[in-house]
């Protein structure tokens, strides 16, 4: 919160009509709000204003919102929860959303719901954040997670997962042997009751890059015919 004590939003979109709106309901909500319109001076303030969220429209000039995601995840280790903003383009988006962003916006959409959509997003990082307990490592085999920290350890070197991949594996991990369904993941581990649940496939893909050994004949994280994902536990001893 490099402005204040609220919540701080980095808002950039070269849509003004949304940019307009957005930034007003979030003012509403008591949020911080900084706005930029192209791509450099977005990246330019992503870094320099370190905020709390930042909302990225796809298409913007100069670099796009997945070129700004890449920046910062790659070359700044940022850990920034990102949401992007881009049409419904069928399978693109899937390729969008490994450029590093916690979640896919499909777009249009109006300055109202996508403000509750940051308001979940915002609360649940921002919980997630704060002073807590103190607590054991989670373990799994050569996994390390640690909820203090909010990082995870595979054979003793850190794994670069987003905030929002980190919750999905924490969340599996810590309900070993259960399986759940796409809209489940959405309002536990997102705080979403409405939403597209293809994002979940993405995220469950990334995840499944970072703990499995052959990601596309997974052992921990598994899929469940007709139902979802499953998180197996490594067997003691392996």
């Amino acid at each position: 919160m490099a402005l204040g004590d609220r919540p701080h939003v980095l808002v950039v979109l070269h849509a003004a009509d949304l940019r307009d709106d957005l930034r007003r309901h979030l003012e509403i909500e008591d949020y911080d709000v900084s706005v930029a319109v192209a791509g450099p001076e977005g990246l330019a303030a992503a870094r320099e204003l370190e905020p709390d969220l930042v909302v990225l429209e796809s298409a913007l000039a100069g670099i796009d919102g997945v070129q700004i995601c890449e920046h910062l995840r790659v070359d700044d280790a940022s850990r920034v929860p990102i949401m992007l903003l881009t049409p419904d383009v069928g399978d693109e988006r899937f390729s969008r959303l490994t450029s590093g962003a916690d979640d896919y916006v499909a777009t249009p959409i109006g300055a109202a719901e996508l403000a509750r959509r940051i308001g979940s997003v915002l609360r649940r990082s921002l919980v997630s954040s704060g002073p807590r307990p103190v607590a054991g490592l989670l373990t799994d085999g050569d996994l390390a997670l640690n909820p203090v920290t909010r990082t995870a350890m595979r054979d003793g070197i850190e794994l670069p997962l987003t905030p929002r991949e980190f919750d999905l594996l924490h969340f599996f991990v810590r309900h070993p042997g259960r399986a759940f369904r796409r809209d489940d993941l959405l309002r536990q581990v997102w705080g979403w009751e409405y939403a597209d649940d293809s994002t979940v496939a993405v995220h469950v893909e990334r995840v499944r890059n970072n703990v499995e050994e052959v990601p596309a004949e997974p052992l921990r994280l598994v899929s469940v015919e007709g139902v979802g994902y499953r998180w197996d536990p490594t067997p003691d001893g392996a």
